[in-house]
């Protein structure tokens, strides 16, 4: 059997050389020293030689941003991490310098690693170690075994860290007292040595607009802490003493901008600190800020804002009536922030009836204020601006006071209007004058028949006259002889009339009348 061994095509060799050309200038990219190692995410240094005498900075910061660990090991040279060094890399989660001469870490150092969980100074040089470097960070893990921590308040807080943390081995930490004995932490005692705390004279602070109050911390611990106020964002004017104890601060001619405000205490001594803390609350009258003219949202809103304190009642006046409100009107308030409310004055299906002047009267114990807007949601129906609306959709009562002045032009019919009327009633006219016209000559020409009907060639002849019968009777029974499909005209001759009575007559009418269809 013939054994063989695949040969890299150019492709591939191609495609190493370029890694390989990656990673051989990462380093020098990133700003590595000879005796570290970088990657996208991790940095590491632990040749000893030539070794390190500065925490490693990248060139340029965006190059840093992406390192999440960094492992320093092996150097003696290295003996302190100093402000805006760990900074640079904001995304940093795991710190390790062990085994080298570190003695001195900044109280600043890391301020912009607020995402550190881990941290690992063990056998290490270090003496003391300040809280301060450490206070704001979420620390899992805090590792600082085999340093040599001389006995002092300093280093107090670490026996309190490592009393409140849980660790799956116990750490080995020791101070050295001055007859430089070794001593466990957690059997160190120092006189003097007492975290610090904080009480306000007041925690419901409240004032009114305008007047001026004063606050006092009061605070104890060893040593002495210091004392100082955090009033961020505080826009009244305000002084402080912190010189004495308890310490005071005092607020001026409060602003109701101040309202829902926290003011702090923090006391702080090298053992740790404590701090509390109130908020401020600023009574006031109410303030409508922002009124605006309605707006089709849904429903019809007129969108306000008040500002007030205890919160103020809100009563809406139209065309300066109170204005009962309903289910169809009514105030609704959308967003609460601190002593500001946010709402409108909801309108379902307003029409011309709702136009007018809106005014909101907001009140509370320290004042009112109101503001007016005005409405107009649509036009009067039949002034030619308005949208053609279903009458049946709205359930008004029509008053007097409803109506459009009559005199107004904008209630006038246009001529175009009064031109199609005129032609449509003359075409009405035209048909009832026929319709007339042709009744009334077929009644003339009925009469005209019946009266020269004699002369008609249709005539019809008695047969005979029959005893005992009247002459209007053998009419009857000469046309009870006719066919009834049959159409006749009947000619009764002056000898007839002559012989006939007056009741004979009318019975002759009624008889023609009705035997004898008119089309005939």
């Amino acid at each position: 059997m013939v054994s063989w061994r695949r040969r890299p095509g150019p492709g591939l060799a191609r495609l190493w050389g370029l890694c390989c050309l990656v990673l051989g200038c990462w380093p020098n990219a990133l700003g590595c020293p000879a005796s570290c190692g970088c990657s996208s995410w991790r940095i590491w240094c632990t040749g000893s030689s030539p070794g390190i005498a500065s925490f490693p900075v990248p060139q340029r910061s965006a190059e840093g941003e992406n390192v999440t660990e960094i492992y320093i090991a092996n150097q003696p040279n290295l003996e302190s991490i100093n402000d805006n060094e760990v900074g640079f890399y904001v995304g940093l989660k795991n710190l390790t310098v062990v085994d080298s001469g570190l003695r001195f870490v900044s109280r600043h150092a890391f301020v912009k690693n607020v995402n550190l969980q881990y941290i690992n100074l063990s056998r290490n040089k270090l003496s003391s170690l300040s809280k301060k470097p450490f206070r704001h960070l979420g620390l899992s893990d805090l590792i600082l075994v085999d340093n040599p921590f001389k006995c002092s308040c300093e280093i107090m807080w670490i026996k309190k860290f490592q009393e409140t943390k849980f660790y799956t081995e116990t750490q080995d930490l020791y101070c050295i007292d001055d007859n430089n004995k070794k001593t466990a932490l957690m059997d160190m005692k120092v006189p003097n040595c007492d975290l610090p705390s904080a009480n306000l004279s007041n925690y419901n602070i409240t004032v009114v607009e305008g007047k001026s109050i004063t606050l006092y911390c009061d605070t104890t611990g060893g040593p002495p802490p210091n004392v100082s106020w955090v009033v961020t964002n505080l826009v009244s004017n305000h002084e402080s003493d912190t010189n004495k104890n308890p310490a005071s601060l005092t607020i001026k001619n409060v602003s109701s901008m101040d309202s829902g405000l926290e003011i702090s205490c923090v006391a702080e001594n090298i053992v740790g600190e404590d701090q509390a803390s109130a908020e401020l609350t600023v009574f006031f009258a109410p303030n409508i800020t922002f009124i605006e003219s309605p707006t089709p949202d849904h429903h019809w809103c007129i969108p306000f804002t008040v500002k007030g304190n205890p919160k103020p009642t809100l009563q809406w006046f139209y065309e300066g009536a109170v204005l009962n409100e309903s289910e169809y009107i009514c105030t609704k308030i959308h967003v609460i922030n601190q002593s500001e409310y946010h709402g409108c004055l909801q309108l379902d299906n307003p029409t011309h009836l709702n136009n007018g002047a809106y005014t909101l009267l907001a009140k509370n114990d320290y004042g009112e204020d109101e503001k007016r807007v005005d409405a107009h949601f649509m036009s009067v129906p039949g002034d030619g601006n308005g949208p053609i609306l279903d009458p049946d959709v709205y359930e008004y009562e029509t008053t007097p006071n409803d109506l459009g002045d009559a005199t107004n032009n904008s209630n006038q019919i246009t001529s175009t209007d009064v031109s199609n009327k005129e032609n449509e009633d003359s075409i009405t006219v035209y048909v009832v004058v026929g319709i007339a016209a042709l009744v009334c000559t077929g009644l003339v020409i009925t009469l005209i028949i019946l009266k020269f009907g004699r002369h008609s060639k249709f005539g019809m002849k008695v047969h005979g006259e029959v005893k005992g019968v009247g002459l209007v009777d053998q009419i009857w029974l000469s046309l009870q002889d006719c066919d009834n499909e049959e159409q006749v005209m009947v000619a009764v001759n002056s000898d007839v009339h002559n012989n006939s009575t007056a009741s004979d007559n009318s019975r002759l009418g009624f008889v023609l009348f009705h035997k004898i269809p008119l089309d005939g």
